[in-house]
C-alpha cells in the first residue's frame, strides 16, 4: 500500500532514476517532472504529499518553482524538500525563506533523503491539537486541525512556514522568543539560522494579517512575541 505521492523534480536522468527507485522501494507513489514548468502543472493538478525539488533546473529554476508553490493558496500546504548541489548558506537560506521545509545537498545518500522526506511528512501531517477548539486571540482564529487562519472571520492564506510561526508564537502570548528558538520550533535543529530568514517570515505574516499584524510585536535585541 502506497504511503503517499511524491513529486520528484530533477532534470538529471540518473539522479531522477535513483530517487524514483528508492521511493518506490519504500512504498511511495512517484510522479516525475524534468522542468520547472512541468513541476508547477503537476503540483497544481496532482496535489502530491511532498515535492523533492532540485534548484538547478532548465528554464524556471527550483527557487521560482518553490516560490510559486508556496505562494498559491491551493498548493501552499504541500511540503517541499530542496535538492541542490549548492552548499552556500545564502542559497539554502533563500530556499527556506521561500517556504521550503528541508534541504539535502548533492551528493546525497538515498537513505538520508528518505529519512528527511519521512521527517517532513510526519511534521507537516502531525496534528496534536486536532481535538482542541480553534485558538482565538483578539480577532485572529487559528485552527490547527484545518491548518486555517481567520481574521475577523475571513480566511487568510498562509504558507506552511508562516502558519507554524504564527501558531508557535500564539500558543504562549506575551512570551518573547529569539529568532533561533522560532526556527528550531518550526523546522527543527540543523538549519542555518539568520536574522533575515525569520524576519522575512514575520514581515510576510504581518502583511497578510493586515491590521491584526500589529499583535506580532518586535522586542528589540531579543526577538518576537504575540501580544497578550
Amino acid at each position: 500500500m502506497a504511503k503517499g505521492t511524491i513529486l520528484v523534480v530533477e532534470d538529471e536522468e540518473d539522479i531522477l532514476e535513483l530517487i524514483t527507485f528508492n521511493l518506490l522501494k519504500d512504498g511511495y507513489k512517484v510522479e516525475r517532472a524534468r522542468t520547472g514548468e512541468d513541476a508547477l502543472v503537476k503540483a497544481r493538478h496532482l496535489h502530491p504529499d511532498l515535492v523533492v525539488l532540485d534548484i538547478m533546473l532548465p528554464g524556471v529554476d527550483g527557487l521560482e518553482v518553490c516560490r510559486a508553490i508556496k505562494g498559491a493558496t491551493e498548493t501552499a500546504h504541500i511540503p517541499v524538500v530542496m535538492l541542490t548541489a549548492k552548499t552556500e548558506e545564502s542559497d539554502i537560506v533563500s530556499g527556506l525563506e521561500l517556504g521550503a521545509d528541508d534541504y539535502v545537498t548533492k551528493p546525497f545518500s538515498p537513505r538520508v533523503l528518505l529519512a528527511r522526506i519521512k521527517s517532513v511528512i510526519r511534521r507537516t501531517t502531525a496534528s496534536p491539537d486536532d481535538a482542541q477548539q480553534p485558538l482565538a486571540l483578539h480577532e485572529i482564529s487559528i485552527n490547527s486541525a484545518r491548518h486555517e487562519v481567520r481574521v475577523a472571520g475571513v480566511i487568510i492564506p498562509l504558507t506552511v512556514t508562516e502558519f507554524r510561526v504564527l501558531q508557535f508564537l500564539s500558543k504562549k502570548p506575551g512570551w518573547v522568543f529569539s529568532r533561533s528558538q522560532i526556527v528550531e520550533a518550526v523546522r527543527g535543529d540543523g538549519y542555518p539560522v539568520t536574522d533575515r530568514s525569520v524576519d522575512v517570515q514575520i514581515v510576510g505574516l504581518r502583511r497578510k494579517l493586515g491590521d491584526a499584524g500589529k499583535y506580532i510585536e518586535t522586542v528589540r535585541g531579543v526577538g518576537y512575541r504575540f501580544k497578550e
